[in-house]
Order: structure tokens, then sequence, then C-alpha cells
């Protein structure tokens, strides 16, 4: 899961404008057992004030709403709708084929991102239909919403047992309010059921293979696929893929030391522009005022506009805030610590438009239509223990040696809660599918050791590395000329390189 101020791969402000698409058509299992009818392309605007839409229509694009089972297993049974758009390929004489799209979260709407993979690919782009899908239960497609009071889950456990023991009662709270809601669609809210979806939609467009492109969670999400489906995939990029073994419920543990390497990293560059943000003249001293606003959240929250951040939400926007080591988010973390900095001094706080998204997302209920299908899908895919104690004693040894993110990192999430157990085993990826993993060396949510354990599961694939750099989401968004290069000469040609490549800052 890839978090930025603007999104956790994306799961925040632009999504809560989208609305269901009203295109329709026929359940693409037929009571005949016949081909599935063809989908019904329209304009995707809904609206003038469907921004997204309008961009859509602008770039050449069409949508669409395909009606799969709810249960794969019962095609006649109850259904749900995806929705789907489609930027197609203007070079038909070249058409390589068409390439579905998924964005990560999971949970992240999908939608538009056939625009910004229009944009990396540059003239490639002629030569492919762009697929974008809303997962179930996620944007445009049928949604679900558990009604929670707080929008995204992830906090650490606090400095003291009563303040995990707090923890946890709220994040049992979360799972009884999706099982009161959602009952009876959480066992079909996973991975697995998406990959199957993803094969309905392969067959609906008549394509024998379709290539994939997905970011994050859309990197196991391709790997789940290529397992299920074998032989019907074509040219397949994982960008910023983890270890397929170890997602799921407690994906974020063992990631403390990249989190702590890259804090490091930014407080070196803060140190550096001492006169611009006033954190320290040295990285120590921008390090000790970070730890100064962790103690002052932890004696009461902070006012920050009309936001208050306690202990257990100041270490999370810490860890978010330092994953990105672009100009850019390097400056605006810069100023998300000096506004958390003078609010632990007392002082007004106003936060700026990345910092207020950040906590209107996690803090309200604005962030629950987003938040909640991301828990579903984790916690439908593997289950998680069920004993406090389990987290309780993985935080404290983990707090030993890491004191800020290690309560982060290993604490309790709903799926300790959550209801029933997942209906199907994860599935187990391997084999010599064919496959270009791109990773940085700096990641701090898939890790580089995760890209390089889904390299090694996938024998077949390369692993394409950016070294000496913090990035999550890499290929058309980090800016690198020559990781964009090697992806597009992959995909243009079908064929990848003999060796694993390295491209450098």
């Amino acid at each position: 899961m890839k978090p930025t101020f603007a999104r956790i791969r994306g799961l925040l402000v632009p999504a809560l404008a989208l609305i269901s698409l009203s295109v329709a058509v026929a359940s693409v299992e037929r009571a005949d057992g016949g081909p599935p009818p063809p989908l019904d392309w329209k304009p995707c605007a809904e609206g003038s004030d469907d921004a997204l839409g309008r961009e859509l229509d602008q770039a050449g694009a069409r949508c669409a709403e395909l009606t799969v089972p709810l249960d794969h297993s019962r095609p006649g049974g109850r259904t749900l709708k995806l929705a789907l758009s489609r930027l197609p390929a203007t070079d038909r004489a070249h058409r390589i084929g068409t390439m579905v799209l998924n964005n990560g979260g999971p949970g992240e709407s999908t939608l538009g991102m056939p625009l910004q993979t229009r944009a990396a690919m540059k003239d490639l782009a002629a030569r492919y239909d762009l697929v974008g899908l809303d997962p179930r239960f996620v944007g445009r497609s049928t949604p679900i919403d558990c009604g929670w009071p707080i929008g995204l889950w992830l906090r650490s456990a606090g400095p003291t047992r009563a303040r995990f023991d707090h923890q946890a009662a709220v994040q049992r709270d979360l799972a009884e309010r999706c099982a009161r809601r959602h009952a009876d669609v959480l066992p079909y809210a996973n991975t697995r059921d998406t990959a199957r979806d993803i094969d309905l939609v392969r067959r609906v467009l008549g394509e024998r293979r379709i290539s994939f492109l997905g970011y994050s969670y859309g990197g196991y999400l391709g790997a789940v696929y290529i397992q299920m489906f074998p032989g019907r995939t074509d040219r397949v990029v994982l960008d910023s893929a983890g270890d397929p073994n170890k997602w799921g419920p407690r994906a974020t543990q063992g990631t403390e030391e990249e989190a702590e390497r890259a804090l490091r990293g930014w407080a070196a560059w803060a140190a550096e522009r001492h006169g611009t943000y006033g954190l320290g003249a040295a990285p120590a001293r921008v390090l000790a005022t970070v730890n100064a606003i962790v103690a002052a959240a932890e004696d009461r929250p902070l006012r920050v506009g009309p936001y208050e951040v306690d202990d257990q939400v100041v270490p999370y926007i810490l860890s978010v805030g330092s994953g990105d080591d672009r100009p850019a988010a390097r400056e605006e973390f810069a100023s998300t610590v000096r506004t958390l900095n003078e609010a632990a001094h007392g002082r007004p706080a106003d936060p700026g438009p990345e910092l207020a998204g950040l906590l209107t997302f996690v803090l309200t209920s604005a962030g629950s239509p987003l938040a909640g299908p991301a828990a579903a899908i984790t916690c439908g895919d593997r289950a998680a223990p069920r004993d406090l104690e389990t987290y309780w004693n993985d935080v404290q040894r983990s707090r030993a040696r890491h004191p800020l993110f290690g309560p982060l990192k290993n604490n309790i999430w709903p799926c300790a809660f959550w209801p029933g157990h997942p209906r199907e085993r994860a599935t187990r990826v391997a084999g010599p599918a064919p496959a270009l993993i791109v990773s940085a060396t700096g990641d701090t949510a898939t890790t580089y050791e995760g890209g390089k354990a889904m390299h090694r599961a996938l024998t077949g694939s390369r692993l394409l590395t950016l070294r000496g750099t913090t990035a999550h989401g890499i290929y058309g968004e980090y800016g690198n000329a020559c990781v964009d290069a090697k992806v597009n000469a992959y995909l243009a040609t079908g064929t990848l390189p003999a060796a694993d490549l390295i491209c450098n800052p």
C-alpha cells in the first residue's frame, strides 16, 4: 500500500467526487454458455462537475460497465457492477493489444489511470488499448462503505499498554461496523476474486492474452492473476511490488529500518535548509525536533487547524511524509513538520492543502468510503492473528530497536476482528512466468527486499532496480528517464532484458 499525502496509493480526495456509472450491459456469464456480449462504450462524463469524466472524454476514452458474479462459483447468482474506461490504440495497424491497469492500494480507483499511463508510454501508447478498471467495491464499481467515523485505520500503538488497548478497541469497532453493513459481501472482497474479474474483462474484450501494469498492491494482484490464469498474459510490469508471501494484514512488519533510513535522509535535506524551515541546522537537530513533536503529542493531542493529532497519528504522518525523496515531496513534508512543530509549542498551526487532505482522510468519516474497501480486501486475503498479546509483544520487541516506527509497523489492524475467515487460501506465487519487476532501493512501503522476493518467486522475471532512491511508484511517476525507457523498451518488443538491470538517480 503506497501512502502519500494526496492518496494512499491514491485513496483520497479525487475519489470522493466519483459517482457510479450508469452504463450497463448484460452479465458476462450467459445461461447458454455462449460468448459474452460486447460492452456498451459511452462517454465517461456524468455531468458538468465530473472533472475526471471530462478529462477522459477529451482524451478520447470511453467508459462502460460490466456485470460480474459476486461469487464466481455461482455465475447465475448475485452480481456486481465493474466500471471500466478504455483509451483505444490510435495506431491500429501496429496495435500490440490491451493493457489492463491497476493503481494499487488496495482500494485505489483506476478509472483515470489510462491518462497517466499514456503519458508514461509516450508514442508507444498509440499501439495499446489502455483499460482502467475500478476493482470490485472500489470507486465507480459497486461500492461498499463500512460507515466508519474515521478513514484510514493505520495508527501507532502509542507509548503505553493503555494506549494500545484503546487502539485495539478502535480497530474492533471498525471491523464490527463493516460486518454489520456488509457481512454478505465481505467474503468476496479479495484479490483472487478481483483476478477472476480481470479475466472476465479479458474475455469480454475478446483478447486471448492481455498485458498488465500494476503498482504496489497492483503488483501483487498481477502476480496472482498470472498464477490463476497461466498463459493469458503478454507483457507484465509489476512496479514497487512487495514480497507476495507477506502481503496481508501484517504487510508493514519489517519495514521499520527503511522508514528510519528515509526519515534520516529527509532530516539531512532539511538541515541544509534550516534557514527556510527552522527545524535544525544539523540532521541530529532536525531529528531532535521530530522527537520533541512526538513527545508533545504523547502529552496531549496537537491542535492542527480543526484537527486533533495524537500520539497514535503523528508517527503515521512522519512515515508517510518521509517516503519520497523528490524535491517537491521533501518541501511539502518539511512544511508539515514545521506545522506540527508549531502545534507542539502551543502556537497556531494551520495545515497546508496536503496535510489537510491527509488528516481529513485519516481522522474523519470522509475517508470511510475509501478505506473500508482497502481493509476488506486486505483482511479478505489472509487471516490475521486474533490474540491481542501477539500484537502487543511484537510492538514491544520492535519498540526496543525502533521506538518511533516499531509501534506503528507492528500495531493491530481491523483484520484481527474481521468476521469469519478468508474464503480461500492466499495464492502461492511461483513459477517461470515472464514479468518486469521495478523496485527502488529506498522504498519504505513494499521495500527493495520485497521486490527481490517477488523476483525470486517469479523465476522468469527480470528485476529493474532504481538505486539510491526513496520512492514508491516509479515508472512514469518518479521521473527517472532510465527506468521509463527500459520499461517502454520491454512494452514495445515484449522481450525481457537478458539480465537484471540497474538505473541510477
